[in-house]
């Protein structure tokens, strides 16, 4: 799976240190919000080529898997969001 490696080299690629600033900040969100939407992306393919392969329970975690990742995705656009209304203009 392409989106899995190109996932893996996103979060390998990320600072290990803490942003120093706002802008910095929101460049990692960003980065996040694309991997947390390729994350969400990877278990809906999961979820629907194993529907049918796989015990009731099974299909109902991965059901779950995908939900929280795509509310994460949704948690760090909103995130974003708030950044780019505040961000300061002079900058």
């Amino acid at each position: 799976m392409p989106d899995i490696q190109a996932m893996l080299d996103a979060l390998t690629g990320l600072p290990r240190t803490r942003p120093a600033g706002p802008a910095e900040a929101e460049a990692l969100l960003a980065r996040l919000r694309s991997v947390a939407a390729r994350w969400a992306d990877v278990l809906y393919e999961a979820q629907e080529g194993a529907r049918q392969q796989v015990p009731p329970r099974a299909e109902a975690a991965l059901t779950l898997a995908f939900r929280r990742a795509e509310e994460s995705y949704v948690e760090l656009e909103i995130a974003l969001r708030d950044c780019a209304e505040h961000r300061d203009p002079a900058v």
